[in-house]
């Protein structure tokens, strides 16, 4: 609960907008809560960003996350199983710049929702292993999707100083031999940087795109509510489901063949 509180921002309070967001600009995160309906997430989410359509989402931009699906790839987030360390819209040439989540019922057991910070990862990156981010950048390093997918690197210049981390570990996702051979590396500084926020009922978070997004431990029924915004997103759903687990449960990262 104190990592839940260094980042909050009461909703409630007259000019919280202006808070949240120049918290989000400094660093990268913000908490809250009192988010008991559906239309009080939305309401939320308008003041913060401009809502945009999600694969996954319902026609007001709201997806649900809980256990619908089977484990096929691009689908573990609608199943109980552990999330590993991703980016929201990673197939995509301009993924969403902010992410909104919300617990509408805490799971019976697990699913914290855990975040990394991208920025403190690249910085870990640069200072302890200089040599895997020419590798980690390099134009056409990795592939990530199916159809439409796009053909990229794990971290892309976003201007002056900025760097973004475009980042899956499932079977979508597919590396050059260099950048394949530094994906270890990038994913122990992102376990390293790594918090977990155990979300009650009611309570949320809104993510920039400069963390690697949220992730999720195994849970035991829950549900969270999540929504994806131009600049950000927003969703919804129990707390057993929530984007990115950190730790050492995923595969090995796939090699493209020449």
């Amino acid at each position: 609960m104190e990592t839940f509180q260094t980042y909050y921002t009461d909703i409630h309070a007259s000019g919280w907008q202006r808070h949240a967001a120049a918290q989000l600009r400094e660093q990268g995160l913000v908490t809250f809560s009192g988010i008991t309906e559906r239309a009080g997430l939305i309401d939320i989410a308008r003041q913060l960003m401009a809502i945009r359509p999600h694969r996954d989402a319902d026609p007001d931009g709201v997806t649900v996350i809980t256990k619908t699906q089977d484990e096929s790839s691009g689908f573990t987030g609608f199943t109980d199983a552990e999330l590993i360390p991703h980016t929201d819209g990673s197939a995509v040439p301009s993924p969403p710049g902010l992410l909104l989540l919300v617990c509408r019922q805490a799971a019976d057991e697990g699913g914290s929702t855990r975040v990394a910070d991208g920025a403190r990862a690249i910085r870990a990156l640069a200072d302890q292993h200089p040599a895997s981010l020419g590798p980690l950048s390099a134009p056409q390093a990795a592939f990530f999707g199916a159809t439409g997918a796009y053909l990229g690197a794990p971290l892309e210049p976003a201007g002056p100083g900025r760097m973004r981390i475009r980042l899956r570990l499932d079977d979508l996702a597919w590396f050059s031999t260099q950048a394949a051979g530094a994906i270890p590396l990038l994913r122990t500084a992102i376990a390293a940087h790594t918090q977990t926020f155990p979300l009650r009922e009611g309570e949320g978070l809104a993510v920039m795109a400069s963390w690697v997004s949220p992730q999720w431990s195994r849970p035991r029924d829950g549900r969270m509510t999540r929504g994806d915004g131009r600049a950000g997103g927003c969703r919804a759903g129990r707390n057993g489901a929530d984007r990115h687990s950190t730790g050492g449960r995923g595969r090995p990262a796939r090699v493209m063949q020449a």
